[in-house]
C-alpha cells in the first residue's frame, strides 16, 4: 500500500489510506466544510461508510442531492447538473489502476464529468476491492461486476415501485473513462482497508 500511495501522490492525487468504514467516514468528513456546495456521485461506498446520511443531515452545507425522495425528474437533472459546478463532488470508482488512473463507465455521465472537470475539488471514496492492475482490468472489473451489480441494484428498486426491471447494460454503462489527476490535490483519493461498492 505505501508504494500504491507514493505513485498516487506522485500523479497529483491527495491521496490516503484507511483501515476502516469508521475511519474513512472521519477523514472525509473532514473535507466537507462549512458553507460548502456539495454534489453527488451515485456511489454505494459513500454510503456505505455513512457518508450520505452525513451529507444530507448536514445542514450548514448546500447538497445537491438528486436521490431525494419525492423529486420530479426536472429537479433530478437540475441538481446533476448543479453538483458539477460545486466546491466538491462526493463519488466512488469502478476502479483504481496501480499506476494511478481512476477506471469508471456512468449511464448519465455526471459522475465521470465531474471527476474530469467542474468541482473545485473531488473526494472518491475506494474499496480495496477496487484496486485492479492495469486499465484493461479496470473495464473488465466495471463490466463484470460493477455494471453487473448495479443493474441488479436498480431493478430491485423498480420492481419496488413497481416499474418494469431493466434488462440492457447500456442503461448505466454508455460513457466510459479513465482518467488520472491533473491538478495537483483537486482529487482526493480515500481507499478503505475493506471490501465496499461495487
Amino acid at each position: 500500500m505505501k508504494e500504491l500511495l507514493a505513485v498516487l501522490k506522485d500523479c497529483g492525487y491527495d491521496a490516503h489510506f484507511v483501515e476502516n468504514k469508521e475511519e474513512a467516514l472521519s477523514l472525509s468528513k473532514t473535507f466537507i466544510k462549512e458553507g460548502m456546495s456539495v454534489g453527488l456521485g451515485g456511489s454505494t461506498t459513500v454510503d456505505e461508510i455513512g457518508l450520505l446520511d452525513f451529507l444530507v443531515k448536514k445542514d450548514d452545507i448546500t447538497l445537491f442531492n438528486q436521490y431525494q425522495k419525492g423529486i420530479t425528474m426536472d429537479e433530478n437533472i437540475h441538481r446533476r447538473r448543479a453538483g458539477i459546478l460545486t466546491d466538491i463532488y462526493v463519488t466512488g470508482t469502478n476502479a483504481l489502476t496501480r499506476d494511478g488512473k481512476l477506471v469508471n463507465a456512468d449511464g448519465s455521465g455526471n459522475r465521470v464529468a465531474a471527476l474530469i472537470f467542474g468541482p473545485k475539488k473531488v473526494l472518491v471514496v475506494i474499496g480495496i476491492n477496487k484496486i485492479v492492475d492495469n486499465v484493461e482490468d479496470g473495464f473488465k472489473r466495471l463490466m463484470e461486476v460493477s455494471a453487473i451489480k448495479n443493474i441488479d441494484r436498480m431493478n430491485s428498486k423498480a420492481i419496488e415501485m413497481g416499474k418494469a426491471p431493466r434488462h440492457n447494460l447500456d442503461n448505466i454503462a454508455n460513457k466510459f473513462t479513465y482518467i488520472k489527476a491533473d491538478e495537483k490535490d483537486r482529487i482526493v483519493l480515500i481507499i478503505v482497508n475493506e471490501e465496499l461498492g461495487y
